[in-house]
């Protein structure tokens, strides 16, 4: 605060005008421009009579709009998107997918993840990545390249944050024990999609929405599309993203839980990808930007294909590596104990609540759902220590509720 400031704001009430509460149209109170005064206690004058500028929201609008508006032409744009499925009145200081982006931060949904596992379970240890750090990871890297192909970030970003904000307690244990107990099956991204539309009832646009449900992969292709395609390209880069962090933090994690060492990878992966962490993820994260060019707008062959890519042999070497994780660390036999207690943890919860559906909490009950659905829809919301605590009170075998973290 300047001296001038410090000064006025210390001199009598009354030689200041008080300012009125005005109303700038959309709902939203401000206080009304005053006229500066002299402070002479300060040692300087303001001229009276001054006007301050007035402020308007139509030129914050004005701004968000010229941003948009100077994206790629392939990038989405919130102004000519496909809009929501209850129609509501514009933000003046934000787009719509910059409110979609807030709205999930501040879900409770998306709170629960610091305390959901990512791959290993109960882990003893601070460093150890949870669904909140993984999210966290995703959304700056899938900001990294939706910046670099000048597409649109704040869609990239709202859907990173909410892609796995469905996710059961106990990581993929947890996600394939309800798979195997419910009757329609049970996948993530699914339930990401149920979470923000119907039990946080977000009203989120259609194309976060379409992100989220789109953002899973198959164990063999990064790129396969068997469980979907994003529509948007600022989707297509945060289902990659999604794979870029997991492979690498996924790594430091099974080294810290002494499964694997670094010299253990692929040849194939230190020769094409590097041999640390930040060698890895800023090969891959530079080579789909590379690969991608043509999404960021300045390609003139009208040929060229749109899309996100890898060149092949780094997209290998990313497989190569995905597929030495899933042997070595997801399904390593070792840790099958361990994954059989997290699942009967999921089957005492689920095999109680859907046979008492009135112990349920209000905020995951839809009324006209079935009881089994209501069960799913509060174990998937559990966060690992919740899931642990309630099946020990429901006198849960010390078997099923005992998991003892890895050093």
């Amino acid at each position: 605060m300047s001296r001038c400031a410090v000064a006025a704001t210390s001199t009598s009430p009354e030689t200041w005008p008080r300012p009125s509460l005005w109303n700038s149209g959309r709902g939203c109170p401000h206080f009304a421009p005053v006229r500066p005064l002299s402070s002479p206690a300060a040692g300087c004058t303001i001229r009276r009579g001054y006007p301050l500028p007035q402020f308007s929201f139509s030129t914050v609008r004005r701004r968000l709009e010229a941003h948009e508006a100077s994206l790629s032409p392939h990038a989405a744009r919130s102004a000519t998107g496909r809009g929501r499925a209850v129609p509501e009145e514009p933000s003046p200081v934000r787009t719509e997918f910059q409110r979609d982006r807030d709205r999930i931060i501040h879900s409770k949904a998306f709170r629960r993840l610091k305390h959901k596992t990512q791959v290993f379970i109960a882990p003893v240890g601070d460093h150890f990545v949870t669904r909140l750090t993984h999210t966290l990871e995703v959304a700056q890297i899938a900001r990294t390249i939706t910046r670099a192909l000048n597409l649109n970030e704040d869609l990239a970003e709202a859907i990173a944050l909410a892609h796995d904000i469905g996710h059961p307690p106990f990581g993929h244990a947890g996600e394939q024990a309800l798979a195997d107990l419910t009757p329609e099956g049970f996948r993530h991204a699914e339930q990401s999609l149920r979470v923000v539309d119907k039990l946080e009832r977000l009203n989120l646009t259609l194309e976060v929405l379409d992100g989220i449900v789109n953002s899973s992969k198959v164990r063999e292709d990064i790129f396969a599309e068997a469980w979907g395609v994003p529509s948007t390209l600022e989707g297509q880069i945060v289902k990659i993203s999604d794979a870029v962090a997991y492979i690498n933090h996924d790594i430091a994690d099974a080294v810290r839980a002494n499964l694997i060492s670094e010299d253990e990878l692929p040849g194939e992966v230190h020769h094409v990808l590097g041999d640390r962490h930040s060698q890895r993820i800023n090969t891959l994260v530079c080579d789909i930007i590379e690969a991608s060019w043509a999404a960021a707008g300045e390609e003139s062959d009208a040929a060229t294909e749109i899309g996100i890519h890898m060149s092949d042999d780094v997209a290998a070497a990313a497989n190569v590596l995905r597929e030495f994780m899933f042997q070595r660390v997801y399904l390593l036999e070792g840790r099958q104990e361990e994954t059989e207690r997290a699942k009967n943890v999921v089957r005492v919860l689920y095999d109680h609540f859907s046979q008492h559906p009135d112990e349920i909490e209000s905020d995951f009950v839809i009324l006209d759902d079935p009881a089994w659905r209501r069960a799913v829809d509060y174990v998937a919301g559990m966060t690992d220590r919740f899931a642990l605590a309630t099946a020990e009170r429901l006198g849960a075998p010390k078997s099923a509720g005992r998991l003892a973290g890895r050093p």
